[in-house]
């Protein structure tokens, strides 16, 4: 996570940065309901406590629509399948009267 790993003074430097009115540091780098305000409403800290529980449900959430894209995947391809054979006999069907029809001789009949 990009913020438990920067340094002591470079959170300092952004809360700084925070304090003196610079969106740059709430909205890219922290969600803003993790940002901690002091009573003037402007930022002074992270719930960095809070951002592993935050970052665990936002994967949560992509793995489950993954997991029902992969499921609807499934389920078109088995759908697919079927198709395909029903197609495949059909198709075994018209070349199976096909060669039979130039198997039986035809005769005609000269007076």
């Amino acid at each position: 996570m990009l913020l438990s790993r920067l340094r002591s003074a470079t959170r300092k430097t952004l809360i700084r940065q925070a304090h003196r009115g610079s969106d740059f540091w709430p909205k890219t780098l922290v969600n803003p309901d993790l940002v901690v305000r002091d009573k003037e409403g402007k930022p002074y800290s992270v719930r960095y406590d809070q951002v592993n529980a935050m970052l665990l449900n936002e994967f949560l959430k992509e793995h489950r629509k993954v997991e029902q894209q992969h499921r609807d995947f499934q389920a078109a391809l088995a759908q697919q399948q079927k198709q395909i054979e029903a197609l495949t006999a059909g198709l075994q069907k018209v070349s199976a009267r096909l060669e039979a029809n130039k198997r039986s001789p035809q005769v005609v009949n000269n007076p």
